[in-house]
């Protein structure tokens, strides 16, 4: 069993940055490749981003390439998401999530091992 939480959502204003954390405990973090998702009202769940063990390939959706940076540091068991630029449309409970692969993370029916409870990203305008 893992368990993750998910730290460091809030109220910006449009253009700032954020950034948020996942923490996992309980079977090794390090065996996991790790993702964000977000859920805005009324929408469904969307993948963002995801990192393969180890760190060393990223990958990310069209719509945050460029402003969103994931990473993880395995000897603190945590996941960051840097997001730059936020905009209103940003707006969105954030979950981080654990899988077995960056392609299970990423796909369009994602295969997902464990979810954290989210966090709440409120971008104003």
């Amino acid at each position: 069993q893992v368990q993750l939480v998910e730290s460091g959502g809030g109220l910006v204003t449009a253009g700032d940055s954020l950034t948020l954390s996942c923490a996992a405990s309980g079977r090794t973090f390090s065996n996991y490749a790790m993702g964000w998702f977000r859920q805005a009202p009324g929408r469904e769940r969307e993948f963002l981003a995801a990192i393969t063990r180890g760190g060393g390939t990223t990958y990310y959706a069209d719509s945050v390439k460029g402003r969103f940076t994931i990473s993880r540091d395995d000897a603190k068991n945590t996941v960051y998401l840097q997001m730059n630029s936020l905009q209103p449309e940003d707006t969105a409970l954030y979950y981080c999530a654990a899988g077995a692969s960056l392609a299970l993370l990423s796909s369009r029916r994602p295969s997902i091992a464990y979810w954290g409870q989210g966090t709440q990203v409120t971008v104003s305008s």
